[in-house]
């Protein structure tokens, strides 16, 4: 079974910066990434990358954020330059396993965008 653990959330001012991290316990995880649910919106995909290092970003941050993987690790990180207020919202730590085609979530970190 695979637990996600994140880290890193917090508050900062727009224009900064935070990075965000996760660690996997487990095995045969396939993909690693973040979605993120802001109050009254639904979860959406924030960053993602496979294991062949395909990336795929949302729009909304394509440019702003950097997703990295050390797979040997199984740790994720998120690193969001240039945040804004609509950056505001609880981060989760994804991860997919190709055996049993399952995903995986972590609990959430916030991160809050506010001058």
């Amino acid at each position: 079974q695979v637990q996600l653990l994140e880290s890193g959330g917090g508050l900062v001012q727009p224009g900064g910066s935070l990075r965000l991290s996760c660690a996997a316990s487990g095995t045969l995880i396939t993909k690693m990434g973040w979605y993120r649910q802001a109050p009254g919106k639904s979860r959406e995909l924030v960053a993602i990358k496979t294991n062949g290092g395909s990336v795929n970003y949302a729009d909304s941050v394509k440019g702003r954020f950097t997703i990295s993987r050390d797979y040997a690790k199984n740790t994720v990180d998120l690193q969001m330059n240039s945040v804004k207020p609509e950056d505001t919202a609880i981060y989760y730590c994804y991860a997919f396993r190709l055996v049993g085609s399952r995903d995986f979530w972590g609990q959430g970190t916030q991160v809050t965008v506010s001058s």
